[in-house]
C-alpha cells in the first residue's frame, strides 16, 4: 500500500489540473505563479511529481498530468466541492467562507466520509459556487459514460 500523498503534492496536482484545463502543457512559471512559490520550488516539485509518475515533463516544453495524477487532482477537487456544499447547506456557513475551510479539510477527508457527505447531500452535481462536482467514479456531470 502506498503512503498518502502530502498536502503539497495534492495542491500542486490540483493546480496543474486547473492550469492544463486550458489545453496543453503547463510551464514551471505558470505552476510557480499558481502555487505562489518561486520557480525553483515549483521546478523541484515538478521533478518530484515526475518521479512519482504523476506528471510527465519535457524540459523546455512543460508538463502535464499522467492519468494517475489527473485522478488524484479530480479526487481532491471532488473533496473540496463536496465539503464546500456540506459546510454551506448543512452547517450554515456563509458561501463566502466555505472555500478556505474546504481547502484545509480536503486533504484529510476519508473515502467513507466523502461517500456519506455525498449521500447526505443527495449526490449533488454542483457546489455552492456553481462549480461541477465529479461523481464517485471521478466523472464530471454530463460526461459520457463508456
Amino acid at each position: 500500500m502506498k503512503p498518502p500523498l502530502s498536502e503539497a503534492i495534492q495542491d500542486y496536482l490540483k493546480g496543474i489540473y486547473k492550469l492544463q484545463s486550458g489545453g496543453g502543457r503547463v510551464t514551471i512559471t505558470a505552476v510557480a505563479r499558481e502555487q505562489g512559490v518561486s520557480a525553483a520550488s515549483a521546478s523541484a516539485m515538478v521533478k518530484k511529481l515526475a518521479a512519482l509518475d504523476l506528471i510527465e515533463r519535457e524540459p523546455y516544453r512543460g508538463a502535464r498530468l499522467t492519468d494517475a495524477g489527473e485522478r488524484v487532482a479530480i479526487e481532491v477537487i471532488r473533496h473540496h466541492r463536496l465539503l464546500e456544499l456540506y459546510l454551506a447547506q448543512t452547517l450554515g456557513l456563509h458561501v463566502d467562507d466555505v472555500h478556505d475551510e474546504a481547502d484545509r479539510l480536503e486533504h484529510v477527508i476519508s473515502e467513507e466520509l466523502e461517500a456519506r457527505i455525498d449521500r447526505a447531500l443527495g449526490y449533488p452535481t454542483h457546489g455552492p459556487h456553481g462549480d461541477p462536482i465529479p461523481d464517485a467514479n471521478l466523472e464530471w456531470p454530463g460526461a459520457r459514460r463508456a
